[in-house]
């Protein structure tokens, strides 16, 4: 067995198209790389439910009196949600101020929570010192100011990569043309997140790479989870449903926080030539 594993390291060293995988996948495992995506994972979940309130409540008062715009939702993707669209087929959505201004600031104050522990991942994977890391106070502004820039775009490529994965009412060009403009505003993204969540004073040329990765990555999960809502949660109950939403979501994020880590690992092994790795 030990022979064998040796004709394999000595397999895998001498091909970088396999070598450079393999020290990435050793170097996030080192780095406890799951524990790290569960931590970011944790911090964005619990951040949904507060932006979610400020959504119903912010359509409640969009759509008061307005039924078609109601039925128009209804027929979306939108609409396929458990929650919103049972509401709307009852006529049962409505605006609260009080839910707004709540739901509010617990999304800022949870989204603050999710950008500390990405920063925190993403130097702990550059390997930066605690003690060369941002104080208390500068890192909660540094993570609010990142919330204001990622989060925005983060909205934006997920609105332009829906309508590739949305119904036939667009044509087979208008989809190709909105997975290619979300796959270059997800490379903006990542490109910039990778930049300014890691504390050390990296380079936009060392991370190039693991943008690219990311985006197409990024991407392809997204028509995924397009496609999860639209043929899976369509004819689900309501209960079941919001099971479904709940299980696809969590997925959807953690999925989401382990293309960053693996990508952030990659441009780490790029730039400091690990690879090639031992397999023993």
């Amino acid at each position: 067995m030990r022979a064998w594993l040796q004709r394999l390291d000595a397999f895998q060293r001498e091909r970088p198209w396999l070598a450079f995988p393999v020290a990435v996948a050793k170097k996030y495992s080192d780095d406890q790389g799951g524990y790290l995506a569960a931590t970011v994972t944790y911090y964005a979940f619990f951040s949904i439910f507060p932006l979610l309130l400020v959504f119903v409540s912010g359509l409640g008062f969009v759509l008061r009196g307005h039924a078609h715009l109601q039925q128009r939702i209804l027929s979306s993707a939108l609409g396929q949600f458990p929650v919103i669209g049972h509401d709307l087929q009852v006529h049962g959505l409505r605006g609260s101020v009080v839910a707004l201004v709540l739901g509010a600031a617990a999304s800022l104050w949870a989204g603050m929570g999710v950008f500390l522990a990405a920063e925190n991942a993403m130097d702990f994977v550059w390997g930066v010192p605690r003690d060369a890391r941002p104080g208390f106070v500068p890192t909660r502004l540094r993570a609010l100011g990142l919330l204001a820039v990622l989060g925005s775009g983060v909205v934006a490529a997920t609105i332009v990569g829906s309508i590739a994965s949305s119904g036939t009412s667009y044509g087979i060009g208008w989809k190709i043309g909105a997975v290619l403009l979300s796959t270059a505003l997800d490379f903006a993204l990542f490109w910039v997140a990778l930049r300014l969540l890691t504390t050390k004073d990296v380079s936009w040329r060392m991370i190039r790479g693991g943008a690219i990765a990311a985006a197409i990555a990024y991407e392809i999960l997204q028509l995924v989870g397009g496609y999860y809502v639209r043929h899976v949660l369509e004819n689900a109950s309501n209960t079941y449903g919001t099971f479904g939403l709940v299980i696809g979501l969590l997925s959807w994020i953690y999925l989401s926080a382990h293309i960053l880590l693996l990508v952030a690992e990659g441009n780490v092994v790029a730039t400091r030539r690990l690879w090639p790795r031992a397999l023993l």
